[in-house]
């Protein structure tokens, strides 16, 4: 019976090393140099225009968050509103945010919606606390 439980402990203690190993998703990854730089754009679409502003912030967002220190890029659509856009952008920093804003397809993406855009809404701001569930 000895043997079993020193089996046993062995086995738990291999799987607690191997689970501390594992890499982090990217939600669960936390600055430990200070806050998160948030950009936050409220957007209001031009009439007939969202379908093809969407696909275009749609490729954006995905090439943003490929980027290194961009976390998350989130895009919403007010329930009221099909016409108005909030996107929740996560940066580790100022100049992170700045880096995508020299890409290519940021770039593009600002040059095929520049006229789709009736009004543009941009908040800078620091993270407190971010909270998830896991994805």
């Amino acid at each position: 019976m000895l043997k079993s439980i020193a089996v046993s402990t062995a086995a738990v203690a291999l799987a607690v090393a191997a689970w501390t190993l594992l890499p982090l998703r990217s939600h669960q990854a936390v600055a430990d140099t200070g806050p998160l730089y948030i950009n936050a754009v409220d957007l209001d679409i031009a009439s007939g225009q969202i379908d093809q502003f969407m696909a275009a912030l749609k490729v954006n967002g995905a090439a943003a968050v490929k980027e290194q220190g961009c976390r998350e890029f989130d895009i919403t659509v007010s329930q009221k509103d099909p016409n108005h856009v909030f996107i929740f952008e996560v940066y580790d920093n100022a100049a992170a945010l700045e880096s995508h804003r020299a890409t290519d397809h940021f770039k593009s993406y600002a040059a095929a919606t520049k006229d789709m855009v009736a009004k543009r809404d941009v908040r800078a701001m620091n993270s407190v606390a971010m909270n998830m569930k896991g994805m």
